[in-house]
């Protein structure tokens, strides 16, 4: 059985004020479709993913993660706005959503042990920009997150620590409670990577998965863990 982490509490320490150089290794903690490693192969090596609408450049290094592991991250996953390269709404990540102390909040992620460089060419792609430069971590490793622009996927947020390296990733700057926030389902092709990434990583059912996504945000009132069920029994179903 697999059992998944949860990032320790960051504690900044006097190395980590300049931020990793591009050779040190981090954990990026993926939450949408990079979960799945096929697809996560795509933003390293370049290429069009299946049922996607564009293509990636890659990354600078385009070796594969060291390691991963399966985490579990405070907070939730909700869709919003809309993805130009799989149509529907995009994966968020919502950091400070905590509806009851005694049950905090959690979803399942994977994180990817990637260097700083990787790591900064990812967001990069994801940020619509082009590979090649280097991400200033150092306000997100201090404070656990840090705004580096005003759109999707430009704020990145440190989780926390594992076997003494930060685990980071990026999202909105809104949360999933903001009025302004336009969620959007998701469209059948994401979902399956989705998906395939939390049955692979963390070995769930097909059902679990589906109920997990269905009750997300964005997707929820539109679909229903059922169809999503069906959907992953019978994968490439638009």
């Amino acid at each position: 059985m697999i059992r998944p982490r949860r990032p320790e509490s960051l504690l900044p320490s006097p190395e980590a004020t300049d931020g990793p150089r591009p050779g040190d290794q981090l954990w990026y903690a993926a939450y949408g479709s990079n979960m799945h490693l096929d697809r996560l192969t795509y933003y390293l090596v370049g290429g069009r993913p299946p049922g996607g609408l564009r293509s990636h450049p890659g990354c600078r290094d385009p070796r594969p993660p060291a390691h991963s592991a399966p985490v579990l991250l405070p907070g939730r996953m909700y869709f919003a706005t809309e993805s130009p390269v799989w149509t529907g709404g995009r994966a968020f990540y919502d950091p400070d959503y905590a509806p009851d102390r005694q049950a905090p909040a959690e979803l399942p992620g994977r994180a990817y042990l990637l260097t700083a460089s990787q790591f900064s060419d990812i967001a990069a792609q994801e940020m619509a920009r082009e590979p090649g430069g280097e991400l200033d971590l150092t306000d997100a490793l201090a404070h656990g997150r840090a705004r580096i622009g005003p759109g999707r996927y430009e704020t990145l947020v440190c989780a926390g620590m594992l076997d003494g390296l930060p685990v980071l990733t990026f999202t909105a700057p809104w949360s999933s409670d903001d009025l302004c926030v336009n969620l959007n389902p998701p469209s059948a092709a994401y979902l399956e990577h989705i998906a395939a990434g939390i049955i692979d990583s963390h070995e769930w059912s097909p059902l679990r998965t589906a109920e997990y996504l269905a009750r997300c945000p964005g997707a929820s009132g539109h679909w229903e863990a059922a169809d999503i069920a069906t959907l992953l029994s019978t994968p490439g179903t638009p």
